[in-house]
């Protein structure tokens, strides 16, 4: 045979290219030849492979025969040959029929005396071939091949069994014992040889030719395999990690652990460490001594072991600067490896530990500046990102420099996480946005694409919004970006931007010269855009010069070739000779809620009963702007995962909080007790916890708000794994009178893990008071003892009850929020019903005007106005507030603060609205 260098490229256009599946199935009768000639066979037996692998269709009868010709092999001794025919039978197990006739043959491989190579091989055949309704047929093979000395027999026995759980689990779980046995068994001693030397070489292999591999890789499939055998039961996961957890400190683990036990495979002691912290997750009063096990793993002679130690600490929830030192060492250690495995690994646990403690990271600074360089793109993005979250004011100016020179080397993807890290850096540090805003209009102006462009867009649109010192430089740099911009997309961004913010600044016809170019150079969408930012300066702008201009520009575009370019015109010449319009449709900042806006369409559209009536527009809720932005940047922060970071959870679905509240609505709806209570009125905006997360039950509470009823939801779940809870209910006790309680829809029953709802509804009974109240909660229930692995209750069970923390309801619970788009129109209209009071925060509730700000917003549970929910004065500041009330009247707030470091808020709130007692409700709130 010919060893002569072959080009890769041409590779499969030798041996296969041409293999035709009527040649192969002819060719099968040298199966039948004697003696059998191997290497003609292991030629065939690739070709077959070959072609199941480009999914080459064989019929059944095809598949049948083929098989029936394959396993006359069994005959040969030669072991590369009796390798390649047990490949190709689990290839054809799922399409020929009668493969069970092979069963013997594989089983007395199996048990064969000798230590042959394909005694694994015959025991994964064996189990994809297999019946599921006869494994127990081969239940005492696989036992024993599970606790035999030979690693890779164990292993395939182990391995097999983890598939065949899914199909037979009951009869894998009598298999506990044989499977903890296979941890602690010691390889036979043997020889190493290889089988694929002798692949194309026609003699006959040794007989007891095996590999006996020293890496005790069995105790990995075995230990994955006793967690799925027992991961519904506590105790046991508890127990496996004790056993196998060995002597860690002085006293080991849960008590101390055997030294025999120990893990000797790095990969199994890695899945321990996921089991230790599965205890730990679901039973937090084992944090410490887990954390004492997590630690003496750090010092494990195996690189793979320390980083998963180190990574597991990382995780832990509250864990202190003291408690992360010992991993953050070890990782630091691995910064400078000469290995890129473990420089990728450290950085990237480094990075995510930054995201919620940039403190403890700090230290690394000096390590992780040197990765900055590394030849790995992946380990210098991850490098530069972590720095960018855990430097200092101090070090912005050096990082720029430094990450300047790094952009040009790395693609797109990467730079986009760059860019993202550097927009959470100028929130961070707004007095260095010249040196931040300088590089981002730098890389604007280089090479990339869509994606790329976005994000450096969008970081600007930040700095625009958040750093007012910074937005005259900001929209010039936009400005220049739209001249030479190829993505329609992004321009009509800016042009937007630009009719929003360039008419407020200091000189806005500085702007629209290079608004009006869009118009005369660019697509039709485009220069639709750039016509509705002109039509923004010519209204928003207060100089009648500007005026006149802009009048004149929008005049000529009536002459575009598109025909919404020029109804745009037409339409905004209109609002400019009629300055109602203008103010009503261009200065107003009111938009609806677009995605309660589609759904109720939807809504209206698919009933037909409906369609006969007007469409009621009045039924969207009205917000602003900036509420819609926020709503697009929840939503884009949920959804969007950077492309280097570490998977946790599987992606949660966005409901905003119009949304939300309509979901309620309809839910309660649909509950008969509840059908003549009315409207909702308003709904908690997220539920209120009453239990801690890690108890055995986990109580959340929502509060629905009718006009003379009040609802209250508890979603509840059952965390306990062998107990069945049945008729759930809560027992509320009001601490005032005036409430009376007219419904109680218990759970049937709490499985565990299924979460499920319990109502509880109380009329007021005189529907002028409003009463503030707080209620004691008791969840009572029959507790019904039940198998973790079955789910099997007892016919029999006991009654028990777990008290709850208690429910408050306010005069936040009476109000709703509410989008006034001009509030000091709307605050003069009320003057006559005002009150006016003053009050103060102490320093603990109130150390800043910001946190002053939310705790009146939800104290009052009103809507903050024209984006005072965030002081942009450390030391005084006017909060405006605006809601509907129960009764459906108008309320109104102005809140004027001050902020003293030493005795904390002090602040004048008034009041008004369309009746003085609501007023006087509102204030008495405070």
């Amino acid at each position: 045979m010919s060893y002569n260098k072959r080009d890769e490229e041409t590779a499969d256009a030798g041996l296969f290219y041409h293999v035709d599946k009527s040649v192969v199935l002819q060719e099968a009768r040298v199966f039948n030849s004697s003696p059998i000639n191997a290497r003609k066979c292991r030629l065939l037996l690739t070709k077959i492979i070959y072609l199941l692998y480009l999914g080459e269709p064989f019929t059944v009868k095809e598949a049948t025969d083929l098989f029936f010709n394959v396993i006359k092999l069994f005959q040969s001794k030669d072991t590369s040959l009796r390798q390649m025919m047990y490949l190709v039978i689990k290839e054809l197990s799922g399409i020929a029929e009668d493969v069970i006739m092979v069963t013997q043959s594989l089983i007395k491989d199996i048990q064969s005396k000798q230590e042959t190579i394909y005694r694994a091989n015959a025991i994964r055949a064996l189990c994809l071939i297999t019946d599921p309704s006869m494994i127990q047929g081969i239940e005492r093979v696989l036992k024993a091949a599970i606790v035999d000395k030979t690693p890779s027999v164990s292993s395939a026995a182990l391995v097999s069994s983890y598939h065949l759980c899914d199909v037979a689990k009951d009869i894998i779980k009598r298999w506990f014992n044989e499977v903890q046995e296979a941890i602690n068994l010691k390889p036979t001693t043997g020889g190493f040889a290889s089988a694929a030397s002798n692949y194309f070489a026609g003699g006959q292999s040794a007989a007891n030719q095996v590999i006996i591999s020293a890496s005790s890789i069995n105790q990995y499939h075995a230990i994955g395999l006793l967690y799925l055998i027992r991961q519904h039961d506590r105790m046991a996961i508890t127990k496996l990690v004790h056993t196998f957890s060995g002597t860690r400190s002085s006293s080991g683990f849960l008590g101390g652990g055997s030294s025999g036990n120990t893990l000797k495979n790095p990969s199994a002691v890695c899945m321990l460490i996921r089991f230790a912290c599965k205890v730990m997750e679901d039973d937090p009063g084992s944090t410490r001594r887990i954390y004492e096990l997590l630690e003496g793993f750090l010092r494990h002679k195996s690189d793979m072991v320390n980083l998963e130690a180190a990574r597991a600490i990382c995780d832990m929830r509250d864990v202190s600067s003291k408690e992360l030192h010992p991993a953050i060492s070890v990782l630091q250690l691995f910064l400078s490896s000469p290995k890129p495995t473990l420089r990728f690994a450290a950085i990237r646990t480094l990075n995510k530990l930054s995201l919620n403690n940039p403190a403890a990271v700090a230290p690394c600074n000096l390590d992780i500046e040197n990765l900055i360089t590394d030849q790995n793109r992946s380990v210098a993005t991850f490098a530069i990102t972590t720095l960018l979250k855990t430097g200092n004011e101090a070090s912005v100016d050096r990082l720029m420099k430094q990450i300047s020179g790094f952009m040009s080397d790395i693609s797109d993807e990467f730079k986009v996480i760059v860019v993202d890290a550097i927009r959470a850096l100028c929130l961070k540090f707004p007095a260095k946005q010249v040196v931040m805003l300088a590089f981002l209009s730098k890389v604007l102006r280089d090479e990339g694409g869509y994606n790329f462009k976005k994000a450096v867009v969008e970081a600007i649109f930040d700095m625009v919004k958040h750093i007012p010192e910074c937005k005259d430089t900001a929209l010039t740099h936009l400005c220049e970006f739209i001249e030479d911009c190829e993505f329609t997309k992004l321009s009509v961004r800016v042009l937007h931007l630009l009719g929003s913010e360039g008419p407020l600044t200091s000189t806005p016809t500085e702007y629209i010269r290079y608004i009006y170019n869009r118009v005369i150079l660019e697509n039709s969408i485009v220069r639709a855009a750039a016509v509705s930012a002109l039509a923004k300066f010519g209204v928003l702008c207060p100089d009648s010069v500007v005026k006149k201009s802009v009048h004149v520009l929008l005049t000529r575009c009536l002459d575009d070739v598109d025909d919404e370019v020029r109804d745009r015109a037409t339409l905004y010449l209109a609002m400019m000779n009629n300055p109602g319009l203008g103010e009503k449709f261009i200065s107003n900042d009111a938009t609806f809620a677009l995605t309660t806006l589609e759904r109720r369409l939807v809504e209206y559209i698919n009933s037909p009963i409906d369609n006969s009536k007007e469409f009621e527009l009045e039924s969207v809720p009205v917000i602003s702007k900036s509420q819609e932005e926020e709503e697009h940047r929840r939503k884009r922060d949920l959804i969007s995962e950077p492309l280097l970071s570490v998977p946790t959870k599987e992606p949660t679905n966005f409901v905003s909080s119009h949304d939300q509240q309509a979901i309620y609505a309809e839910k309660l709806s649909s509950v008969a007790e509840f059908a003549s209570f009315g409207e909702l009125f308003k709904s908690s905006s997220k539920p209120i916890e009453l239990t801690e997360s890690e108890t055995e039950y986990v109580v959340h509470c929502v509060k629905h708000t009718f006009a003379r009823h009040l609802v209250f939801q508890f979603n509840c779940t059952n965390t306990l794994n062998d107990q069945l809870l049945e008729n759930v209910h809560m027992e509320m006790q009001p601490e005032v009178g005036g409430l009376i309680q007219i419904a109680a829809i218990p759970a049937n029953k709490l499985e565990y893990n299924v979460p499920n709802v319990i109502y509880v509804a109380f009329e007021r009974e005189d529907p002028e008071e409003l009463p503030d109240v707080t209620f004691t909660n008791t969840l009572k229930f029959e507790v019904k003892d039940c198998d973790p692995t079955t789910g099997e209750a007892d016919p029999e069970g006991y009654e028990d009850e777990y008290p709850v923390d208690d429910i408050d309801v306010s005069t936040s619970d009476y109000i709703r929020p509410l989008y006034v788009s001009n509030f000091e129109v709307e605050f003069q209209k009320l003057e006559e019903n005002e009150v006016v009071n003053t009050f103060a925060l102490d320093k603990e509730k109130a150390p800043s005007l910001k946190a002053a700000c939310a705790f009146i917003i939800d104290l009052l549970g009103m809507q903050a106005l024209e984006d005072t929910s965030i002081p942009k004065n450390n030391r005084v500041h006017t909060l405006l507030l605006a809601g509907t009330f129960l009764d459906g009247s108008k309320v109104l707030a102005r809140c004027r603060m001050t902020f003293n470091a030493n005795s904390g808020v002090a602040f004048e709130l008034a009041v008004r609205s369309e009746d003085e007692n609501v007023s006087q409700i509102v204030l008495m709130a405070i």
